[in-house]
């Protein structure tokens, strides 16, 4: 029997089509029977509506010391929670209200869309410190809304977890030493006291024991070669900031001439403050900051630009318990993880109740949705409100000659 290729194609066709709608009809009526097939069909109807018609209505600031806590409510009773660092909080207070106006009926599951439309709302703050911050912060608030929504953590909605626990410090085994902040001239003399310092934690802690130093940006070039050199042989797990960011030859002089490796990047800003650090090769270690960079959706997108370029992430950490939460659920979501910052606070404790659990340098994640953090929001404002908590200037910080000192 002789067939052309069309007849041939049409049958095949004929026989999909069939074989489908049995298959089809067989598993609507299995499904129908236990009850299942109408079960998933309301319940995908009622996601699908709460997703497609849940809108922000209301952006709420609270300043305590030198962050603002911000909450964004919904028109479905779903609220999330972020952290503004970094800024003068009474300028991202009043920053975070303005941008309320291209929030205001937003649907808060367009995450992405969300963090485009507000990034380049204004094309001449578009990657600034105040402008991104605050990005950060909502951004953080928006990924706690959806979790919530679909009732799973945020790290589920990057993928699901890579790691059964996240390694962080300071801890009994992992210690992190600093130059700053310091008033440094440069004389060479003044770096003895920080290669003892190294020297007497590395005798403490023995050969396994996990050292890091941060320089702070505040060691000028000469000085930092001097002391790195003669520190090599102590085996630091890193070297952090090494030099002030925006000048890529600086690093890479240092590049150059020193062996131990470089862990930038807290003070830099969205994927694209990031990349040339990378491009250049003078980065070892991305620190990515999950409330300066750009929140939880920036800080995935450099975990996977570092991972293009086999560098490990070891995320910078000053927030409260609630950014260091975001941080931890986009930690625990990525492949490339060396170490995480992480401080304890009695303070924040007080209002602020992570679902995670801390033990032995390690940090278990819990399965409570959204970011995870239980925010007792009386307790935080009552604090807030005292005095005591008032923010102060840090700086400027002098020589002894008058002259004004970086930090």
């Amino acid at each position: 029997m002789n067939l052309s290729w069309e007849k041939v194609a049409t049958m095949s066709k004929n026989v999909r089509l069939v074989s489908r709608r049995k298959w089809l009809a067989g598993s609507a009526a299995a499904c129908v029977a236990g009850g299942w097939w109408s079960v998933m069909a309301q319940t995908e109807e009622a996601v699908v509506d709460r997703r497609s018609q849940i809108q922000i209505k209301a952006l709420v600031p609270i300043r305590f010391q030198d962050r603002v806590f911000i909450r964004i409510d919904t028109n479905r009773g779903i609220s999330g929670w972020g952290e503004i660092k970094g800024v003068i909080p009474r300028v991202a207070e009043e920053l975070a209200v303005s941008m309320f106006e291209m929030l205001d009926g937003q649907n808060p599951t367009r995450i992405e869309h969300i963090w485009q439309m507000l990034y380049r709302s204004e094309r001449n703050q578009r990657g600034g410190a105040f402008m991104v911050h605050c990005i950060s912060g909502i951004d953080m608030a928006l990924w706690d809304i959806v979790g919530k929504l679909w009732g799973v953590p945020v790290a589920t909605l990057l993928g699901g977890p890579t790691r059964d626990k996240i390694r962080v410090y300071p801890s009994a085994n992992a210690v992190k030493l600093g130059s700053g902040p310091q008033r440094m001239a440069g004389n060479p003399a003044e770096i003895q006291p920080f290669v003892d310092q190294v020297r007497s934690t590395r005798a403490r802690l023995g050969p396994e024991g996990t050292i890091m130093f941060d320089a702070h940006c505040a060691m000028p070039p000469a000085f930092l070669i001097q002391f790195a050199n003669a520190v090599e042989p102590d085996e630091l797990l890193f070297l952090e900031e090494p030099a002030v960011p925006g000048n890529i030859e600086v690093f890479k002089r240092l590049k150059q001439q020193i062996r131990i490796p470089f862990a930038l990047g807290e003070r830099d800003r969205t994927i694209w403050g990031i990349l040339p650090y990378l491009e250049a090769g003078v980065v070892d270690i991305v620190q990515p900051d999950c409330g300066y960079t750009g929140g939880i959706s920036q800080m995935k997108k450099i975990a996977t630009l570092a991972e293009a370029y086999t560098t490990p992430l070891a995320p910078h950490c000053t927030q409260s318990y609630l950014g260091m939460t975001a941080s931890f659920q986009v930690s625990a979501a990525v492949p490339h993880l060396l170490i995480h910052e992480s401080y304890d606070s009695d303070l924040f404790a007080r209002f602020l109740k992570p679902s995670w659990t801390k033990k032995d340098g390690y940090v278990t994640m819990g399965d409570a949705p959204g970011l995870g953090i239980e925010v007792v929001e009386a307790e935080m404002r009552r604090i807030a409100s005292d005095p005591n908590y008032k923010y102060r200037w840090r700086g400027p910080r002098f020589l002894d000659d008058g002259s004004v000192t970086d930090y």
